[in-house]
């Protein structure tokens, strides 16, 4: 006989199973693939709030803002998922498929990635 991986309890049924509930099974994988250290957590929260913020100033798909009001959301400059850079050299910064590219004067273009 074999015990459950959750709990531990004596398993009835197919012999390949592993659990002895859905309860227990999803207990398991939740334990399993949650993220292990608060600075995982920490920086996916930080990059989904960063994200927000980016489509709450480009809901037309391109517009400009300024740094300024970036900061005011609590935009975090550090944080992104990719960057982009042009043939002319420019460098986009690309939160999923949000981006901006900084201009002068502290100004930015918002985009988004087709």
């Amino acid at each position: 006989m074999k015990n459950c991986l959750s709990c531990g309890e004596k398993i009835i049924g197919r012999s390949d199973k592993k659990f002895c509930s859905d309860g227990c099974r999803n207990s398991y994988n939740n334990e399993l693939n949650k993220d292990a250290t608060n600075l995982v957590r920490n920086t996916n929260n930080a990059l989904r709030k960063n994200y927000r913020i980016l489509l709450k100033l480009n809901f037309k798909g391109k517009t400009k803002t300024t740094k300024t009001k970036l900061l005011a959301l609590g935009f975090r400059f550090d944080l992104f998922t990719s960057t982009y850079i042009t043939k002319e050299g420019k460098t986009y910064f690309f939160v999923y498929d949000q981006g901006y590219l900084p201009l002068d004067n502290e100004f930015y273009v918002l985009v988004t990635k087709n």
